[in-house]
């Protein structure tokens, strides 16, 4: 980490979705994703949750490869004609969009990723999951690098679901000089200890703004919790949604607070370059 880089000069207004997508339904997933977007009440970036296109659903995923994937060129770029409305939100709202969908790159990999929709209406694939849990390893194959995302002065690393579960995976991308980290996710019910637990770490860990979106309701044994959160850089929630119902959170980014934070919390400065690499085993 660069915790002596620029930070951004001005605010940024981020909003959080929590929704319930249909299986296997990308073209009406890209509508009422453009229908979220313009909930976001002038927003400049919106996260929707993991898989969001296809919805989370691995049996859907097996079954029908060809019709919940959207292909990739050899340069990320997204022309799917399902996407269409979604382009459009974003050129009308004005905002960058991220959004989950299940990518076939040219190579024939299929990742679990993050597209970003820019205001212009262009889609690329912006980052493939890395941490990949459970049955996904049956159907994806997981990324390969990490990412950061641009918006206005703000930089955002770009993590899914899991990812956010490694403390090492936030920490890489604060070593980018990252504001804030966005985690597009899919948390199942039963799990809200563990979902309220990581983001709000991530962002204490690494003294940065965390934005957290989540698959909600949905039928058993698919069914999702909500949550959807914006956490400051203390870890504490600036808008958290509840953990049914579909929401779009709101939420002012504010350099000043990331500063304020930064002076008084410096775990990033202090952190020794040597740290972990040396241990001693005692005998009791």
């Amino acid at each position: 980490m660069t915790p002596d880089a620029p930070l951004p000069a001005h605010s940024l207004t981020v909003a959080t979705v929590q929704a319930d997508p249909a299986p296997g339904d990308v073209a009406g997933n890209a509508r009422a994703a453009a229908r979220l977007v313009g909930r976001a009440g002038g927003a400049r970036l919106v996260v929707l949750p993991e898989l969001f296109l296809p919805a989370y659903h691995l049996p859907a995923l097996r079954a029908d490869p060809a019709g919940t994937d959207v292909a990739a060129d050899p340069d990320g770029l997204v022309a799917d004609p399902r996407l269409d409305p979604l382009r459009a939100a974003a050129a009308d709202t004005g905002a960058a969009v991220l959004v989950g969908a299940a990518v076939r790159h040219p190579d024939r990999r299929r990742t679990i990723s993050a597209l970003v929709v820019d205001p212009s209406g262009t889609v690329t694939v912006g980052y493939d999951k890395q941490q990949l849990w459970s049955g996904e390893r049956d159907l994806f194959d997981a990324g390969r690098r990490g990412a950061t995302l641009l918006v206005d002065e703000w930089r955002f690393g770009l993590g899914i679901c899991y990812d956010g579960c490694f403390p090492e995976h936030a920490r890489a991308a604060a070593a980018d000089g990252v504001h804030g980290y966005l985690c597009p996710s899919g948390y199942l019910t039963g799990s809200a200890h563990r979902r309220d637990l990581y983001y709000a770490a991530r962002a204490l860990d690494n003294t940065m703004y965390v934005v957290f979106a989540n698959a909600v309701d949905g039928a058993d044994p698919w069914r999702f919790n909500g949550g959807a959160a914006i956490y400051d850089p203390e870890g504490r929630p600036l808008v958290r949604g509840a953990d049914t119902g579909e929401d779009v959170l709101v939420a002012t980014l504010d350099p000043a607070a990331l500063a304020a934070t930064r002076a008084a919390h410096t775990m990033l400065r202090d952190r020794p370059s040597h740290s972990g690499t040396s241990r001693a085993t005692l005998a009791a």
